[in-house]
């Protein structure tokens, strides 16, 4: 009992202290208002100078005899090559050709399809004349250990090159 009597005397004191501290923060907060009012009569800092802008000389290529380099080049001709066609998107133009693995064929001779693996783990039957990977590739020839393809991408110039591409059966 003497042990509870200690520690209900501690619980008390330690609330009287707890009053006697929170009684000293209840002070006046005038002398602080008086400075924050002070800090915002002062007046503000000048603003620096506003920078002069440079004026720029125009130029007109015309006046000059110059072409205007945002025009088109006036000797373009209309490309004659390769053009992609509109056909109906096939699923494995959605994988780059790196993402696709030849995992074999079936058949023989001319009957010969080319069994091709997609990033998501399904695997496609390929012939000549599907289309497959992101530049336009069509197959042009499935033999027992590649798959040869042709794809077209763009000249830089608003043209399309024909360049030759291939999967190949993983050599083990």
């Amino acid at each position: 009992m003497a042990a509870y009597d200690r520690k209900h005397r501690l619980g008390w004191v330690g609330v009287l202290v707890g009053i006697a501290v929170l009684s000293g923060c209840s002070r006046s907060t005038s002398d602080l208002e008086q400075w924050v009012a002070q800090v915002k009569a002062r007046p503000a800092p000048p603003l620096p100078e506003v920078p002069k802008m440079q004026q720029f000389e125009t130029f007109l290529y015309n006046d000059q005899g110059l072409r205007d380099p945002f025009a088109p080049p006036l000797n373009e001709k209309p490309h004659d090559g390769p053009r992609p066609d509109n056909h109906i998107k096939e699923p494995l133009e959605a994988y780059p050709l790196d993402g696709l693995v030849m995992n074999g064929t079936l058949g023989a001779g001319a009957t010969i399809v080319g069994l091709v693996m997609s990033p998501d783990k399904v695997t496609h039957r390929i012939r000549v004349g599907n289309y497959l990977g992101q530049n336009d590739g069509k197959v042009t020839q499935v033999t027992e250990t590649k798959i040869s393809i042709t794809e077209l991408v763009p000249d830089g110039a608003g043209g399309w090159l024909e360049r030759p591409a291939s999967i190949a059966l993983p050599t083990q």
